[in-house]
This record gives C-alpha cells, sequence and structure tokens, in this order.
C-alpha cells in the first residue's frame, strides 16, 4: 500500500508545490488547511492563514487531484498561540508567535489528527530538512540557508520528527516558483506573506491595546536611572529600538531593557544593547545531550555565533565568544552544530 501523507496547505505556493512534489513520488496524498477563524482589518469577516487561504488550497488540490480537508483551530489558536503572544508583551518581552504555532498546533494537534486518521507522515512547505542515521532523526537546514526556517523548527517534539516530511529541502525559493509554473499550479503567482496571521492589517499595536485593555504610561530612563522620558506603554517597544523614542540625545539611543514591575523602558547608547550571554528557559532538545560548545541563533534574521553551553537545571545559560547585540527576553535561542538543530528555548534573561 501506498504511504499516506497528510500536507498543511496554507493556500501558499510553498505548500502547494510540496503536496505536488508528494504526489509525484507516489504518496497517497491529502490536503489540510488550518482554519483559525482570525479576522481581516475590519473585524469583521473571518478568514484563516490568509485571504481566501481554504479556497486556494482546495483549488490547488482539485488540480492535483487529491482530497482536501478542513480543521478548524480557532479556539486552539486563541489559548495556545495568542494568549501566550500578549502576555509576553504584558511581561515586556518580545514573543515569536510562529514558534509556539510549531510546537502546539502543527506539530502537535495537527500531527495527533494525522495519526487519527491513519496517515503515516505530515508534511509542510517549510524550508527545513530531516535526516536519519544509526536510527536516530536530526533536523536539518535546507539547502536554501536564505529561507531556512530551522529556527522556528527547533521546538518540534523529537518523537516526531520519524513521521514529518519536508519536500522542499533540496529546493531554493526561485526553484519552487518555477515548479508551480510549469505544474500551472493556481497560486504560482500568489505573494509570499510574512506577516503574523492573527494581527488584523498588520497593526500590532490596535491589537495590542485591543487585548491588554488599559495600556499604562510609563518613564522612559537611562541606565543609570535618569529620567529622559514618557513612554505610551511597554507593550509598544522592543529591544534595539531606536525611533520612536521621543527623546532628544547627543548620541543615538536605543531600547535596551524593559522592566514590567516597574513599567519603566530603559534607554542606552550603541555599546549598552551589546551582551555578554543568555539564559534560556522551556528547553526542547533534539539530541541526547548537548556539547559544552556550539553555534547559537538569538533571531531568525541574524546570523549564528559560537558559544559555551552551561546546562544549569531546567535552564541553559550561553554565553558567546563574541558579544550579541539586541539579545531580546522571549525570542529564542537556537543551537546548532554546523547545520543540524541540536534544540533550544527562550531567552528569559540576559547576561551584561
Amino acid at each position: 500500500m501506498k504511504k499516506r501523507v497528510l500536507v498543511a496547505m496554507s493556500g501558499g505556493v510553498d505548500s502547494s508545490v510540496s503536496a505536488l512534489l508528494l504526489k509525484n513520488q507516489g504518496y497517497d496524498v491529502v490536503g489540510v488547511t488550518m482554519c483559525l477563524g482570525v479576522k481581516d482589518a475590519c473585524d469583521s469577516i473571518a478568514r484563516c492563514c490568509g485571504p481566501d487561504a481554504i479556497e486556494d488550497a482546495r483549488q490547488v488540490c482539485y488540480k492535483l487531484n487529491m482530497d482536501h480537508y478542513v480543521l478548524n483551530y480557532a479556539r486552539e489558536l486563541e489559548s495556545r498561540v495568542i494568549s501566550n503572544f500578549v502576555d509576553e508583551y504584558r511581561r515586556g518581552r518580545t514573543p515569536n508567535p510562529c514558534v509556539v504555532c510549531n510546537q502546539f498546533l502543527k506539530f502537535d494537534l495537527l500531527m495527533k489528527q494525522a495519526r487519527a486518521l491513519h496517515f503515516d507522515y505530515l508534511a509542510t512547505g517549510h524550508y527545513a530538512a530531516i535526516s536519519q542515521s544509526a536510527g536516530r532523526y536530526f533536523l536539518i537546514k535546507a539547502k536554501d540557508h536564505i529561507k531556512d526556517q530551522t529556527y522556528f523548527l527547533y521546538s518540534i517534539p523529537y518523537r516526531v520528527l520519524s513521521r514529518v516530511l519536508f519536500p522542499l529541502s533540496h529546493l531554493t525559493k526561485p526553484e519552487v516558483r518555477d515548479i508551480a509554473r510549469k505544474a500551472k499550479l493556481p497560486v504560482s503567482g500568489k505573494p509570499e506573506s510574512q506577516d503574523i496571521c492573527f494581527i488584523p492589517g498588520k497593526n500590532y499595536h490596535a491589537f495590542l491595546e485591543k487585548r491588554l485593555g488599559t495600556v499604562e504610561p510609563g518613564e522612559i530612563v537611562n541606565v543609570q536611572g535618569r529620567v529622559l522620558g514618557k513612554h505610551r506603554g511597554i507593550c509598544f517597544y522592543t529591544i534595539g529600538q531606536r525611533q520612536g523614542l521621543g527623546l532628544t540625545h547627543p548620541k543615538p539611543l536605543y531600547v535596551i531593557a524593559l522592566d514590567a514591575k516597574q513599567n519603566q523602558v530603559i534607554v542606552g547608547e550603541k555599546a549598552d544593547l551589546k551582551s555578554r550571554g543568555l539564559y534560556a528557559s522551556h528547553l526542547n532538545l533534539l539530541t541526547d545531550s548537548l556539547p559544552a560548545r556550539g553555534r547559537v541563533k538569538i533571531r531568525y534574521g541574524s546570523t549564528s555565533s559560537l558559544a559555551s553551553l552551561f546546562p544549569e537545571k531546567n535552564k541553559l545559560k550561553i554565553l558567546f565568544d563574541t558579544k550579541q547585540e539586541a539579545v531580546t527576553p522571549g525570542q529564542s535561542a537556537v543551537i546548532y552544530n554546523r547545520d543540524t538543530v541540536l534544540g533550544g528555548g527562550i531567552i528569559d534573561a540576559v547576561i551584561h
């Protein structure tokens, strides 16, 4: 019998080409779109992962002669992802909801649904790879290092790696576009979305104000504690921010810390953004044990840096060889050995 694959389809070109490739490889493929129940900018029309996502995915499945399911995960998005997103901002942190969504929705709840429906694998259109050696599975960077998404995938539970397929692992984004065009997929020219799906109209401030209710203004202080101005609410600021502070100073000032207890935004000069290390918690390891040294990535758009790793109970202390700029609590620290993901965790505290 053919191996059965459930493909998570957002209605975009990546997941659509993933389905096409799996069909061509001889799998029995079915598409599924996760309906997330979020609203558009007018807060009236329900949509899912993006505008017309369900219909776009359905059209691709029709083109490929595949069945297509729609599963409602609106409640789970709210309880697992959005509530965490809002709470992190309330605490003066900058969360990464894509990491949480992958961990709890795609590779936990959707994976369980795939198993309940007797699928052998769950596939997504992520740019990542999985390799096998000596009976173990490893999460590996994609061929396209520019598009590589392993930073968002480190939180996948190790136990499910053997049942995950990433069909785009060996392709670059232009190659994926070319495959879609040649196959005449209806989404071949669809623009890529890099926005958070549950933020209406890309307006973070309006979303947070609505969710948090009253946002208390407070003081902007320098590293010595001197009051320099007023802020409109710590949830509207993030580490490394320079614009929008409303301050006059001989040198450029940056947000270097957010103190939720004191309701203060702490600013400093460029040099004050540098940190020697960090503490991370909520760890997910994809290896039996961490080495003493590794390369650590502290945000999606950054390059990894050499660091020493010190496990401490349920946390991990990371000390970099070279000081890092704008280490941000709430973001993820992901550990690599060359192209292999060893694991990662959520940044809790900065070591200055």
